[in-house]
């Protein structure tokens, strides 16, 4: 059972395909997901480091030196390390922790933006009829004297 495969029409659907996925990827939102990826996995290292080198001995200090990752349960031939786990939904809550505060302050930042002046606030199309009907008031003034 051999099927006739037209090799322009595979072409020119290939070539569709290729287009399609050029213009996805010069579009804006592409490029920004992309500087978000590499932004946040720059930021997941230092929050990684924050968790691992200065929040967790502190953590460990305070809870009593407690290590989670050596923690595991040995079933037949199988280890299961349990400990690692717990480690990594604790660095997990901590992260979230981190990453919650800093957009909370990020907030407060973008509410302080300074109140427009009252001009700034209308169109600049009502902008430019205003300054028309000044004109026209100036004219007609003119005319009169």
């Amino acid at each position: 059972m051999k099927k006739n495969i037209d090799k322009e029409k595979m072409i020119k659907k290939g070539n569709k395909t290729l287009e399609e996925f050029k213009a996805f990827i010069a579009k804006g939102n592409a490029m920004d997901l992309a500087v978000g990826v590499i932004i946040g996995s720059a930021f997941g290292k230092i929050v990684s480091s924050i968790v691992d080198d200065i929040l967790m001995p502190l953590i460990g200090t305070i809870i009593g030196g407690i290590d989670f990752t050596n923690l595991s349960i040995t079933i037949g031939n199988a280890t299961i390390k349990y400990g690692n786990f717990i480690q990594n939904i604790v660095d997990f809550l901590i992260i979230a922790i981190c990453i919650f505060f800093i957009v909370k302050v990020l907030k407060k930042f973008d509410k302080h933006e300074e109140p427009k002046k009252e001009e700034e606030k209308k169109e600049p199309n009502t902008l430019l009829l205003e300054e028309i009907r000044d004109l026209l008031k100036e004219n007609q003034k003119d005319e009169i004297n």
